[in-house]
């Protein structure tokens, strides 16, 4: 059987500060980053489409000042795995949704880095056929 990976990784800017709850022994911190992407739409024109991401970050108490960095407006990328959850409302409705938890975020450099000089491909090396 094929190996699958419960992966994600994206990048975004954080749309609101990250809510924090302490436990006893951990705290997570919650938020949602904004992303995007080029459409084009009918009249030919690109159009960008976003959506709000909801993501979790759990850290143990001594390890939480990561979270300093989840303020709004910082442009971060986030990996981590994909947790699915499921459970029974009062009226007996069964629920589920996925929540995406984050493992590692990092502030993201708003540049583009591009190269000075133009890569230089290597020459194709043919040998030849003996006649």
């Amino acid at each position: 059987m094929k190996k699958i990976e419960n992966t994600f990784s994206l990048s975004g800017y954080v749309a609101n500060d990250a809510q924090i709850r302490q436990f006893d022994t951990a705290s997570v911190a919650r938020f949602a980053i904004s992303v995007s992407r080029s459409e084009k739409n009918q009249s030919g024109e690109n159009a960008y489409k976003s959506a709000l991401i909801n993501i979790e970050a759990w850290r143990k108490n001594e390890s939480t000042e990561s979270f300093g960095l989840l303020k709004k407006g910082e442009l971060v990328t986030v990996t981590g795995y994909f947790k699915p959850e499921e459970w029974v409302s009062t009226d007996g409705k069964k629920n589920q949704r996925v929540i995406l938890v984050a493992t590692k975020f990092h502030l993201t450099p708003n540049v583009e880095e591009t190269s000075e000089t133009p890569a230089k491909k290597a020459p194709k090396k043919f040998k030849k056929k003996a006649a």
